[in-house]
């Protein structure tokens, strides 16, 4: 799915249990505040934002480090080049 990321997050947004589609929005609302190189963890179980969340993140210029996925749980490793 993508490579492991064994660094820490700058921030981090557990969303575990959190209906679809908030997990997009708040990494829409999440990202403007990203300062250059900070690193943004995203934690949801959202089965759809295995899509949206790299979609979203990559057309808003940021980068995505990894994402995995431990049974319904995704863990996603944005960051701000």
């Amino acid at each position: 799915m993508g490579k492991f990321y064994d660094g820490e997050g700058t921030y981090t947004l557990d969303l575990q249990g959190e209906a679809c589609p908030l997990p997009a929005i708040a990494l829409v609302d999440a990202l403007p505040s990203l300062k250059k190189g900070e690193v943004l963890e995203l934690i949801c179980d959202c089965p759809q934002s295995i899509n949206s969340i790299p979609y979203d993140a990559k057309n808003r210029g940021f980068e995505i480090l990894s994402v995995e996925q431990d049974g319904p749980t995704i863990r996603f490793i944005i960051k701000h080049p």
